[in-house]
Order: C-alpha cells, then sequence, then structure tokens
C-alpha cells in the first residue's frame, strides 16, 4: 500500500470513531450530569464533540499515541535488546550512577 492510500484509510476509520465518541460523550452526559448536580442541562451532539476536542486538547495534548516519544523509547528498546548481558549490566551499572540521588548529611 503506498503512503497516500494508507492516510485515507486512517481518514475514512477515524471520522466515524470521532462521531461516535462523541455520541457516547453526550449520552454519558446527560445521563450522568444532570442526576448529579443541579441545574445543569442536557447537551446535544454538537457541544458533546466541543467537549471532546477541548478536553482532548486540555488533557491530552494535540499530538497522537504514537509521536516521537515512542520512536525514540523504542529505538532505547532495540539498543537494549541487542546488547550482550555484560554490556546490559554495565549499562544499568552506569545508569545507576548518575541517576542515584545524593543523600544530605
Amino acid at each position: 500500500m503506498t503512503y497516500r492510500r494508507i492516510k485515507l484509510l486512517k481518514l475514512i476509520l477515524i471520522v466515524p470513531l470521532v462521531g461516535l465518541l462523541a455520541a457516547i460523550v453526550m449520552l454519558l452526559w446527560n445521563w450522568v450530569m444532570p442526576g448529579l448536580y443541579a441545574g445543569i442541562q442536557s447537551i446535544d451532539y454538537w457541544h458533546a464533540l466541543g467537549l471532546l476536542v477541548l478536553s482532548r486538547i486540555l488533557l491530552g495534548g494535540m499530538r497522537g499515541q504514537r509521536g516521537w516519544h515512542a520512536h525514540r523509547h523504542w529505538q532505547k528498546w532495540q539498543h537494549l535488546q541487542s546488547m550482550t548481558a555484560q554490556e546490559r549490566e554495565t549499562f544499568f551499572q552506569q545508569r545507576k550512577h548518575t541517576c542515584r540521588v545524593h543523600e544530605r548529611d
């Protein structure tokens, strides 16, 4: 598959999933929140989608689950797996020494 086809397939799958997630947020909000707090009104689909986007921005950031952090951790994992047992032990001993919190007297 080409890169363009993969992106199109992801888009085709993500759009309905976001719509379904917004509907779930709306149903949960309308089921839970008015019963917990007096004065809170039910929300419609578009408000639920806005709430979902707002919570993603405030709590999750806008980068995806597989940003550059995941790639970097995968590279570290591969590097550790390619080491011999002796190299790995030396690596962890050096890391333990550099990461140690120095106690105050």
